[in-house]
């Protein structure tokens, strides 16, 4: 109680840096405050044109502008403080903090990435498999809540990082994937949704996504890719599938003269297509970096993140201060109105 009535009584709430701080629920009825001079200059014009009831003899050293003839002063001056702060509290200054809640019901999003020796070939900059890693990484980073992991293949197929929200380690790891990470050669598209999928069976996200990026047909692993693309299918997995690269002759590395070598490029679309069927997803064609970037991003916007906000105002009113300090002016007022100060050489 005693800290209420200190914090009542505090010079601050009269600065203007605190007036400044205030939002006004009624911010028009600060406008009375103009009215209170001009009732003053009203005032003491009808003052100075009403003749003097009664002459008094004075001596003259106090006729000659004795500061004491202005106490009468006084009681004026509480009571246009009265009105000053009548007119604050009407205005209800208050101080808002909004608070903002989110929930995110994040997906749960496997990148299933081929790093064989096809993805070498340079009709991307600097080749397939870098253009690939710079476009993952900007899709990991574009998300807000969602978690991640990273299974990479090429003969065999090896999970690099499980689901996670720890999009820090996801980039560095995807920067450090590089073709000598297996020594088994060829393309294991079977095993590699495979290893995806025994990654998110344990997920219970209400949303589960697969991202097969791949430059070749299925030659190696034990697992047929149309049998994996339904076990994940069967788990609510939904399957997209990037075929990266051109048809036809692409460079690839450069002759003893320093000139671009061309290589013959095959890519088999048709698994891909079926895959992305049966997974209820998207088949993609990406043939330069533009395109992968926008089939990223096209994912980015089939499958966004449910963002709930939730929020909360909270309002403090500062009213009743400047409610008290009126009515204290006020009874001040009244006290000293009858006194001698409001009588002191009046008329």
């Amino acid at each position: 109680m005693r800290e209420q009535l200190s914090e009542f009584f505090s010079w601050s709430w009269f600065q203007t840096e605190t007036l400044k701080t205030y939002e006004w629920e009624n911010p028009l009825l600060l406008n009375l405050i103009w009215i209170i001079p001009v009732f003053i200059l009203f005032r003491t014009f009808v003052k100075f044109l009403k003749n003097p009831v009664l002459e008094l003899s004075l001596p003259k050293r106090i006729a000659n502008n004795n500061p004491w003839t202005y106490l009468r002063l006084i009681p004026a001056g509480f009571f246009y403080l009265f009105l000053i702060m009548l007119v604050i509290a009407l205005a209800r200054p208050q101080r808002s903090n909004e608070r903002v809640e989110q929930f995110t019901e994040g997906i749960d999003i496997m990148i299933v990435l081929d790093i064989s020796e096809s993805m070498d070939l340079q009709d991307f900059t600097p080749n397939r498999l870098e253009a690939a890693k710079a476009t993952a990484i900007d899709f990991i980073n574009g998300r807000v809540g969602d978690r991640i992991g990273v299974v990479v293949f090429a003969g065999e197929a090896y999970s690099l990082a499980p689901l996670t929200n720890d999009y820090k380690l996801l980039t560095d790891l995807i920067k450090e994937i590089s073709f000598n990470m297996m020594e088994a050669k060829g393309t294991a598209i079977g095993s590699a949704l495979a290893a995806g999928t025994n990654r998110m069976k344990e997920s219970e996200s209400a949303s589960k996504v697969m991202i097969l990026l791949s430059d070749g047909e299925s030659n190696a692993g034990n697992v047929d890719p149309l049998f994996a693309a339904n076990l994940a299918a069967a788990l609510n997995i939904k399957l997209y599938t990037i075929a990266m690269g051109k048809d036809g002759l692409v460079p690839y590395g450069t002759d003893f003269f320093g000139r671009p070598q061309m290589v013959e490029s095959y890519l088999d679309e048709t698994t891909l297509r079926e895959i992305a069927k049966v997974g209820d997803g998207e088949f993609f064609r990406a043939a330069d970096g533009g395109t992968l970037a926008a089939i990223f991003e096209r994912i980015d916007t089939l499958e966004k993140t449910e963002i709930t906000e939730n929020r909360y105002k909270e309002t403090a009113d500062y009213y009743r201060i400047y409610l008290f300090w009126g009515l204290l002016f006020f009874f001040t007022w009244l006290g000293l109105k009858s006194s001698f100060l409001n009588n002191f050489l009046l008329d």
